[in-house]
C-alpha cells in the first residue's frame, strides 16, 4: 500500500472540498465520497495479499474453512459498518450512524453465531468430560 499516494489524494480532496464547500457544497460530498471510493479501493487492492496470507495460514494450521469464511465475513461487516457510520457522521447524521453501529454489531453477531456455538460445545464437553 503507497501510503504517500493515499495521504496525497486525502489532503487534494479536503482542501478542494473545503473550498468547494463554500461556492458548492453538493459538490464538495461528491468529492468526498469519491476519493473515499477510490481510497477505499487502494486499500483493499493493497490488503488482498494479507487476506491470502492469513487464509493460507488458517489452512495450514488445518481449521475449517467455515470458521476462515466466519472471520472474514465479520471483517467485511465491521469495515463496511465503519465506512457508512463515517458517512453519516460526515453528512452531520449523528443519529442514524448510531444506529447503523447497532445494525453492525448484531449483524457479526449473527454471523459469528455457528463459532460461538461450536465454542460452548467444546468448553461443555471439556467441562462434563471432567467430572
Amino acid at each position: 500500500m503507497n501510503m504517500m499516494t493515499i495521504t496525497g489524494l486525502a489532503i487534494v480532496a479536503v482542501a478542494l472540498g473545503t473550498v468547494l464547500k463554500q461556492k458548492n457544497p453538493e459538490y464538495s460530498l461528491l468529492l468526498s465520497l469519491t476519493a473515499g471510493v477510490l481510497i477505499l479501493g487502494m486499500i483493499i487492492t493493497s490488503a488482498l495479499p494479507l487476506f491470502e496470507r492469513i487464509r493460507s495460514l488458517f489452512e495450514a494450521t488445518g481449521a475449517k474453512a467455515e470458521y476462515v469464511q466466519i472471520l472474514f465475513k465479520a471483517l467485511g461487516l465491521c469495515f463496511i459498518t465503519q465506512i457508512a457510520c463515517d458517512a453519516c457522521r460526515d453528512l452531520g447524521e449523528t443519529a442514524i450512524a448510531s444506529k447503523v453501529e447497532t445494525a453492525g454489531k448484531l449483524s457479526v453477531l449473527l454471523v459469528s453465531l455457528p463459532l460461538f456455538e461450536k465454542i460452548l460445545g467444546i468448553a461443555g464437553g471439556l467441562i462434563g468430560g471432567a467430572g
